[in-house]
């Protein structure tokens, strides 16, 4: 546990900033704010004081809200892919693949994880670390903890990890940046998943997810190996639907069903899946010319605890597929 000594000594973690509150509780700028303190107080040993004037000072901002309400996800495919599968993202990821190609490497034989898939995922969260996001973190977990009533047990909870984050790692708080959700670094991680997967691959004593390649690279691939990650298995494959095939409108993302059995019900893979038996979900997408179907499997669900959407996993998938279809030769030679 941390007590109010133990913030002594990283006194820029939780500043005092010039701006002050104004006379009344807390609460009159975040509802709730006041006894989200108490608790951090309780339960971590905070100074009162200083984490006051951090949520005094962060901003409610309706643009977040407005972009919490809007996600991309809400899309149809043929909306949503154009977002993230252009001939720059794809130029750019064989550019961050050539240049990071001993990391990659490395990285790939220590967790497993396809270099392809590491690169993909940080081409769609950060355009390769140029779009890091631009809202203060404390401003967006703020927002989002107590004044968003949807989901404000969740971003309460990711800004206790926000605040424990900054103790673990040195950072200032009032500076850090991210995107409207709050997500940081090149990979976009949450507070609460920076605690647990993030790694410092270029052991230096910090897990950097903005200017270190090894710990941001290092640290997708870990958070994949953690969420169970299959080395050598597939992702996903078209599957051709037949006449008379049985509706699965409602069909979860997490692979329940054999390949047998969505045989059976209308859906043929177009590649032979590793087993007759192996566990799929069906992936309907909505082109301009109609539905197209997919089979993903166990990889594809993982890829979807990044963003619990069969759209992203999708586009990561693809996107990976077109980067490492152009770097087959250099890169694998």
């Amino acid at each position: 546990m941390l007590n109010s000594q133990a913030l002594a000594p990283v006194t820029a973690v939780l500043l005092l900033c010039a701006s002050t509150l104004a006379a009344g509780s807390l609460d009159q700028r975040h509802p709730g704010a006041d006894a989200f303190v108490e608790q951090m107080v309780s339960a971590h040993g905070l100074d009162r004081e200083r984490l006051t004037a951090l949520l005094g000072q962060a901003e409610k901002s309706d643009s977040i809200i407005k972009a919490m309400t809007r996600p991309a996800e809400a899309k149809p495919w043929h909306q949503y892919r154009p977002i993230f599968i252009t001939n720059k993202r794809i130029a750019d990821g064989v550019a961050f693949w050539r240049e990071n190609r001993q990391l990659l490497a490395q990285v790939e034989q220590e967790y497993g994880v396809p270099a392809a898939i590491v690169v993909a995922i940080i081409g769609v969260e950060t355009s390769y670390g140029r779009i890091l996001g631009s809202y203060r973190v404390v401003d967006a977990l703020a927002t989002l903890g107590f004044h968003y009533p949807p989901r404000a047990k969740f971003f309460r909870s990711e800004l206790e990890h926000f605040l424990m984050l900054g103790l673990e790692e040195g950072l200032n708080l009032d500076q850090v940046k991210g995107s409207y959700a709050g997500a940081m670094g090149l990979g976009q991680f949450i507070s609460s998943s920076y605690r647990s997967y993030a790694v410092d691959f270029d052991a230096d004593g910090q897990r950097n997810l903005w200017q270190s390649r090894p710990d941001a690279v290092a640290s997708v691939a870990n958070y994949f190996k953690r969420h169970g990650w299959r080395q050598g298995e597939p992702v996903a494959t078209r599957a051709r639907r037949h006449d008379g095939a049985r509706e699965l409108n409602d069909i979860a993302i997490k692979p329940a069903y054999p390949v047998t059995q969505m045989i059976e019900w209308g859906y043929s893979p177009v590649e032979a899946p590793p087993s007759p038996e192996q566990a799929v979900t069906l992936i309907e997408l909505e082109t301009t010319s109609g539905a197209e179907y997919w089979l993903g499997y166990h990889n594809f669900y993982v890829i979807s605890r990044y963003n619990h959407s069969a759209l992203y996993s999708m586009a990561v998938y693809q996107l990976s597929r077109k980067i490492e279809q152009q770097t087959l030769f250099d890169i694998h030679p």
